[in-house]
């Protein structure tokens, strides 16, 4: 006791205060938490009182929670933990806002390579793919944006270099030489030409070509199609119809894109094909790579094959009539195919380059005129002559050493693009000032640069006046460019980004398809898309009385709903036992939270906890191993984790871990709901009943569901830290809580919640 009391009078200048906080220690930590103990490996007994230091918000953050003492031990009454966690409180909070006002919330923070990608396209009118060209980027809290986790080395800086000067080559390219039209019209005929190889063509059949439900790989290949050059293209499917259609009045398949050939296997999604009775045209825009081709084929793997017809690599439909055989297959007459460039055209590109400027007659006044206003428009912010003028240097020596007004102006316009000032967010401790606000709140919404209306607010000193800040937030939500958001959020936020990363046994889920994973992404897609649209409760993340569907994926969960043939995704009711409500029962949450094989209640409970409902679970104690499952189901996870919680270092966390793994536990590692475990649900029997660590029962994934809607505040808090962290860059400090918790109060649905994070003062300080 006088230890730790020496302790914290230290550090608190001698006040009472440090007296409960000594007592409770001693009364209620140091039994477990000392020299010879020391569980977790914390040894609280050596350790000096730092409110820097972050352990003691771990154990203040652990006690108010309930999660120590272990619910084994004695437990402290409410008036003595109250006392204990006021008196610790203060100096934390103390120390925590004395950081930031010195350092800042967030480090210093760089694009990540989503977020260059778009401010190169805005900024140039560009549209070629850059973000593949960069190094990955480290999530860290969940998200990419987040500066602890962000590096610049050596070799990022000069993958940047790399980048730059192909962005700059592409439109310097594109604003003096034009742009290269491309168009084409393939007719069956055309499509149908053998050019050597194994044959693995679609059927040509008079005026139509048809391709079918063949297992070979790369067929339904179109050398036709083959592009001469890397770029977007409009591609246009001429009267696809359906041949044989399935029960849900439809044929899918899949159109991508690849060198379509085993020594270059890669296939890139274009877009789904649902070919109806109706023939109709269907278009799709995608990048595709210079020499590569597209692949059309039936890609439903709950629909019968049909045989090659030829020996080796080959396929024939010589002798043999497959729609009276009863295949499915997808019908079209042609394909248009047509150069695009979606972002601007030459002379966008131009004007973004060289404003009204003849740049073959170009002065070296015009010159230094327009790196001042691309060095503006690149670092988000009025530039001072002194900034600029390393870079009109630069140009004037091009020019002193015989280079063009357009060499002298691309060597200026690589340097500003490798500068800090555009790579990274510049940011003093401290409120941000309006222009460092307009990039906060545009790289938050839209991934990219702010728009000249955010420029000219921030110009005006605006966007500190909170009526204008929303109203920035309803407008930026509402344009097309939120599309950027709603993918980049999600994708790191619920992982969708790692949908890819395990592929179902096909041995065990026989039906799952490329349809199925395409289609999961675009339901949780446009789920969020609406939720952010309509303005909807918070509360929809765990249930709702709709979805979004199409044909494939209602035969997928076994759903028996009315959908229209040839729709695509569609906005539907849903019955009370659709068991389909909320976004935690989305096949892409299920996927991505299963490992291809089985599933985990510890793997989704972790997931549904930490991006769902706001709980933060720490890292499992060294040494303790994992939960191996049983792929052949005998026996129910159930067991296995019984056996797990019963070791007392686990058991605090598992507490709250378990209840939502095993609420979701009725859905298999594609989504699909089951009553037992192992092929066909043949095994030991799903329990999906629980105890919440509130100690609410539940017995099944609906009562579970019922108990977290009416916790909205809760939802919405967790909603906000999440969205906080990746538009800040730093996830929320100790002194943070109260801000959040003040935002859940004022909004609880998802538009509004962004809105009140936006117009908080976390939002608004570094």
């Amino acid at each position: 006791m006088l230890r730790f009391l020496s302790l914290f009078a230290l550090f608190s200048g001698g006040s009472f205060a440090a007296v409960p906080v000594a007592a409770f220690l001693e009364g209620h930590c140091v039994e477990c938490h000392d020299a010879d103990v020391k569980k977790g490996g914390l040894d609280l007994s050596s350790l000096a009182f730092d409110a820097k230091h972050p352990v003691w918000i771990k154990v203040f953050e652990r006690v108010r929670d309930g999660e120590m003492p272990p619910k084994k031990k004695p437990q402290p009454e409410k008036n003595e933990k109250d006392i204990f966690l006021a008196a610790l409180k203060e100096p934390l909070l103390e120390a925590d806002k004395a950081d930031i006002a010195a350092n800042g919330r967030v480090r210093s923070r760089r694009l990540t390579r989503v977020e260059y990608e778009h401010t190169m396209h805005d900024l140039l009118g560009i549209d070629i793919p850059l973000k593949t060209l960069l190094p990955e980027d480290r999530a860290s809290h969940g998200f990419e944006t987040v500066a602890d986790g962000q590096q610049l080395s050596h070799h990022q800086l000069a993958r940047y270099l790399d980048v730059a000067d192909l962005a700059l080559s592409d439109a310097f390219d594109r604003a003096i030489k034009g742009d290269k039209d491309y168009q084409k019209h393939h007719t069956p005929k055309q499509m149908g030409v053998h050019r050597g190889g194994n044959n693995r063509m679609p059927e040509h059949r008079g005026s139509r070509t048809i391709s079918w439900p063949i297992t070979l790989q790369f067929f339904g290949r179109l050398p036709a199609t083959t592009v001469p050059a890397d770029g977007w293209y409009r591609i246009t499917l001429r009267q696809v119809q359906a041949i044989n259609p399935g029960p849900d009045g439809a044929v899918w398949g899949t159109l991508r894109s690849g060198a379509c050939g085993s020594s270059a296997p890669m296939l890139y999604m274009i877009g789904l094909v649902e070919a109806t009775a109706t023939p109709r045209d269907l278009t799709y825009e995608a990048w595709i790579q210079g020499g590569h081709m597209l692949e059309i084929r039936p890609n439903d793997a709950t629909q019968r094959k049909a045989p090659t017809g030829a020996k080796g690599g080959n396929v024939s439909f010589v002798g043999r009539d497959l729609e009276k055989q009863g295949y499915q297959g997808i019908a079209f007459t042609g394909i248009d195919m047509e150069r695009i460039h979606p972002n601007a055209g030459r002379a966008a590109v131009r004007s973004r380059l060289f404003d009204e400027v003849d740049i073959e007659k170009a002065t070296p006044a015009d010159l230094d005129a327009l790196i001042t206003r691309f060095a503006t428009r690149a670092f988000r912010r009025p530039v001072t002559p002194a900034q600029s003028e390393p870079y009109r240097q630069i140009a004037a020596k091009s020019l002193a050493e015989g280079e063009s007004a357009i060499e002298a102006l691309r060597a200026a316009y690589r340097a500003i693009l490798c500068s800090p000032r555009f790579l990274t967010f510049i940011e003093a401790p401290g409120p941000l000032d309006d222009h460092a606000i307009a990039s906060r709140l545009s790289y938050a919404l839209w991934c990219s640069m702010p728009d000249s209306d955010l420029i000219k607010l921030a110009n005006q000193n605006k966007l500190r006046d909170p009526q204008t800040l929303a109203q920035q937030v309803e407008r930026m939500l509402s344009h097309e460019k939120a599309k950027r958001f709603i993918a980049s959020f999600t994708d790191q936020w619920l992982k969708l980004n790692q949908i890819d990363f395990t592929t179902p046994d096909t041995r065990l889920f026989r039906d799952f398809d490329p349809v199925v994973q395409e289609s999961m992404l675009q339901e949780t897609r446009a789920y969020f898309t609406e939720l952010l649209r309509r303005d909807l409760s918070i509360t929809h993340l765990i249930d709702s009385d709709f979805a979004f569907l199409n044909g494939r994926l209602s035969r997928h969960y076994k759903a028996d709903l009315d959908l229209k043939s040839g729709e695509g995704l569609q906005k539907v009711s849903l019955k009370a036992e659709a068991k389909r409500g909320g976004l935690v029962t989305q096949g892409a949450i299920l996927k991505v939270t299963a490992d291809g094989t089985s599933t985990s209640p510890v793997v989704r409970g972790v997931f549904i906890n930490e991006r769902i409902l706001g709980n933060h679970i720490p890292p499992p104690p060294p040494g303790v191993p994992a939960i191996e499952p049983d792929i052949l189901g005998a026996t129910s996870i159930r067991d296995q984790l019984d056996k797990h919680r019963n070791n007392e270092s686990c058991a605090s966390c598992h507490q709250t871990i378990d209840p939502p793994g095993f609420a979701l536990e009725n859905y298999d590692p594609v989504g699909i709901w089951r009553k037992g475990y192992g092929k066909d649900g043949r095994g030991a029997k799903v329990d999906p009943s629980g105890l919440t660590p509130e100690g609410e029962p539940f017995t099944d994934l609906a009562a579970w569901q019922h108990i977290q809607t009416q916790r909205p505040e809760q939802l919405a808090r967790g909603f906000a830290t999440h969205f906080l962290t990746y538009a800040t860059g730093a996830p929320p400090r100790f002194s943070d809580e109260a801000a959040l918790d003040d935002i859940a109060k004022k909004a609880t649905n998802v538009r509004s919640i962004i809105r009140e994070v936006v117009l908080s003062d976390i939002f608004r300080i570094k």
